[in-house]
């Protein structure tokens, strides 16, 4: 039993901070024997055309301010085509954007779920990039450009963006635990960009050379992750590029977050059941060595490695003479305590972050067991589940 903890509390480690750590030492050696990688020119008279597409559903209280925001992106004149596909949206977001000239719309009454409207607009795309983005995110003037600059690169078939969460001074636990989150999957992207390659792309902003792109199947769940992985497992890199950035708001509460997330899990399962060839070393060792580090064990043993370390711990504080395991016990009682008054604090919108991390630690892990679930029971519809964010 001390040996199954053991190991059960080593990858539980590894899987949430071991690997950052060890990635941040190679990434240091690495600097040491080669320096950093330079970061290409950013030559506008070479960088490819590129079609930014928006799908938006029912996001009229945001389109507005979307397409403002989209219209001031800095690209040059006549490279750039703006594309919004609306399908199923029953409010006035197709309207607004109608009045728009220089925006093309794409509009069905039929609301077939995100990736079905992606793959109608990529139809209408003959732009050597394309650039993916949410309605209800915003970009930095100069995101298209560093994300295209990297094209020029031919080993590189996909780019990242940067997520950023906007908190304000009386963030609640999914606002301040969403933040932190993000800040952490940042560093460790770039860290993996560094050694190879990103594994996956978020919806909220990222890119794919238009020739590489190849349509997910309509009931995908995670088309962002698995576009991108599609063309990393053809052995394209996919970068990351903290300077192009989207920021939006946190979800509006914990139960909202807890929505998004559990969809996430059960979109995870599916994901790592249809890239099984990544689990073959060979072709890319070090994508491989990534993708299981860094996405495989969030996904899939970790939760249930926290509740056996928990029991069989229980089991060994129990016997006469286990001082260190009572230790240890205690050190995860304690923890556990602080994610519930955690809880109990956001129920009662009282505000003390330090409880937060704790708190939005446990509602991840209960999130992908729920993911789990969900997805061998009742298949996790592709159809968007829309997560109200704070306004």
């Amino acid at each position: 039993m001390k040996i199954i903890l053991a190991i059960s509390l080593f990858i539980v480690f590894y899987t949430f901070a071991g690997y950052g750590i060890f990635l941040y030492l190679i990434i240091r050696i690495k600097r040491a024997f080669k320096g950093r990688r330079p970061l290409p020119l950013e030559n506008l008279d070479v960088l490819p055309s590129c079609t930014l597409i928006i799908a938006a559903y029912n996001e009229e209280y945001f389109i507005e301010q979307k397409i403002s925001n989209s219209l001031q992106l800095n690209y040059p004149e006549g490279k750039l085509k703006l594309l919004f596909v609306t399908d199923g949206s029953s409010d006035k977001t197709p309207d607004i954007i109608a009045r728009y000239p220089q925006i093309q719309l794409l509009h069905k009454p039929e609301r077939a779920g995100k990736i079905a409207a992606v793959h109608r607009a990529m139809e209408y795309v003959d732009t050597d990039a394309v650039v993916f983005t949410d309605a209800n995110t915003f970009l930095n003037k100069d995101a298209l450009i560093k994300i295209c600059r990297h094209y020029s690169d031919a080993t590189v078939g996909a780019v990242a963006g940067e997520k950023r969460v906007h908190i304000d001074e009386n963030a609640d636990a999914s606002a301040a635990g969403e933040g932190f989150y993000w800040k952490y999957e940042s560093a460790l992207k770039k860290w993996d960009s560094e050694l190879y390659s990103v594994v996956g792309a978020a919806g909220e902003l990222f890119s794919v050379r238009r020739s590489l792109y190849q349509p997910v199947e309509p009931d995908t769940v995670l088309d962002d992750f698995m576009i991108s992985m599609l063309i990393a497992a053809k052995g394209y890199r996919i970068i990351y590029e903290p300077e192009a950035f989207a920021t939006e708001t946190a979800s509006e509460n914990v139960s909202e977050e807890l929505k998004r997330k559990v969809r996430i899990a059960a979109g995870g399962i599916q994901s790592i059941l249809r890239l099984k060839k990544l689990f073959n070393p060979f072709p890319y060792p070090v994508l491989s060595f990534q993708y299981i580090s860094h996405r495989v064990l969030r996904w899939t043993i970790t939760p249930f490695l926290l509740i056996l370390s928990f029991i069989l711990n229980v089991i060994l504080a129990l016997k006469p003479g286990e001082t260190a395991m009572r230790g240890l016990l205690l050190a995860q009682v304690l923890f556990y305590i602080l994610a519930l008054l955690g809880l109990i604090m956001e129920k009662r919108q009282l505000r003390i972050k330090v409880l937060f991390i704790p708190y939005y630690f446990c509602v991840m892990n209960y999130a992908v067991l729920a993911g789990i679930i969900r997805y061998f029971s009742t298949k996790q519809s592709a159809v968007w589940e829309k997560v109200q964010r704070k306004q």
